[in-house]
């Protein structure tokens, strides 16, 4: 019996010994640099990243319509407008996924009076959009044979799920910033 009680010590003290060990692995200083160096390159790499510097900004009256053909976004679309068809203009309707390739525009937000890099996504796989709002917006659109830049192209070829839904507009960035 005292064999026994013995061994379960032994494995006891083991497994505290490890934890202990595995603790002091995860918590020492070199792992906490190691994680706040993470943090400083995640946060630069972040910040490198395009993304709307409009967004939390109040708009200008009348400005923002999302499911108007004359908002501002949408210069360039050619489709349905998601924001008439369960998602947003920068969020596909639940059960559609955005399309693997996009096009680019540039439109004028009449709101700050600047000019505004816009990718537009189609919005995959879900069919039939009953009650939203077409669009058809050719500024700046080229030929076909120049795909990144034409509206007239089914965007969604690239997803398994081709049939087309709707359309984002996401701001990417300023133009000429």
């Amino acid at each position: 019996m005292r064999n026994v009680l013995d061994r379960i010590k032994a494995a006891l003290l083991r497994r505290a010994e490890d934890s202990a060990r595995r603790s002091a692995r995860s918590f020492g200083r070199r792992s906490a640099l190691a994680r706040l160096g993470g943090l400083l390159v995640g946060g630069a790499a972040a910040a490198a990243l395009p993304f709307d510097r409009a967004w939390g900004a109040t708009p200008a009256k009348g400005d923002y319509d999302d499911k108007s053909c004359d908002y501002w976004r949408y210069c360039a679309v050619d489709g349905f407008l998601c924001s008439t068809a369960g998602g947003s203009s920068s969020q596909c309707p639940v059960g559609s996924e955005a399309s693997l390739i996009s096009w680019v525009g540039t439109c004028h937000n009449p709101g700050d009076n600047r000019d505004y890099l816009i990718s537009y996504y189609d919005c995959c796989g879900k069919t039939p959009f009953s009650g939203a709002q077409y669009c058809f917006g050719s500024k700046g659109e080229r030929p076909a044979y120049s795909l990144g830049l034409s509206n007239d192209v089914n965007w969604c070829m690239a997803n398994e799920n081709q049939g087309y839904h709707c359309t984002v507009a996401l701001v990417v960035g300023v133009a000429g910033a």
